[in-house]
């Protein structure tokens, strides 16, 4: 029964990843499924506190730290809180339209429309859109970054 256990925390730990592509797969709740799998099901010791605050800090960046580049970088580019929402926005609903590049395609061209909509000239709406792809890009390689940490430590900490 241990294997089925490994294969499923496992599972939950590649899935994480999925979730970057499809925002729909909450990323950070099938780390923790796959910790509390071992924590719950294979293990009669406790991992560690240490390493449970660790891993509620590293999820509370993950969390941040996706909608602070996000919001930052738009806000540098010049661009709206409504152009903002909608790359968020944009990235959900671009995960079902040609996966896995309507993540990308489909903010863009939202806050592209979003400024030009609020009568922003065409070189500042493609800025503001730069912006957004840019702080979507720079969230992601975040999340990647924190997530490999919450992994290995896991794995170090077994």
């Amino acid at each position: 029964m241990d294997i089925v256990w490994w294969i499923l925390i496992v599972i939950c730990f590649v899935l994480a990843f999925v979730g970057i592509v499809f925002p729909i797969i909450p990323s950070v709740l099938v780390i923790w499924i796959g910790f509390l799998l071992y924590q719950f099901l294979l293990t009669t010791d406790n991992i560690g506190w240490i390493f449970w605050i660790a891993m509620v800090l590293w999820t509370l960046i993950l969390i941040f730290s996706d909608i602070i580049a996000n919001s930052y970088f738009v806000k540098r580019f010049g661009g709206s809180k409504n152009g903002e929402r909608l790359a968020a926005v944009g990235v959900i609903v671009g995960s079902f339209i040609i996966p896995p590049f309507g993540i990308i395609i489909v903010p863009f061209l939202l806050v592209v429309l979003t400024e030009l909509i609020q009568k922003r000239a065409p070189k500042d709406a493609f800025r503001a859109a730069l912006g957004s792809l840019i702080g979507f890009l720079s969230g992601t390689f975040a999340k990647i970054i924190i997530q490999l940490i919450m992994i290995i430590w896991f794995f170090i900490a077994i």
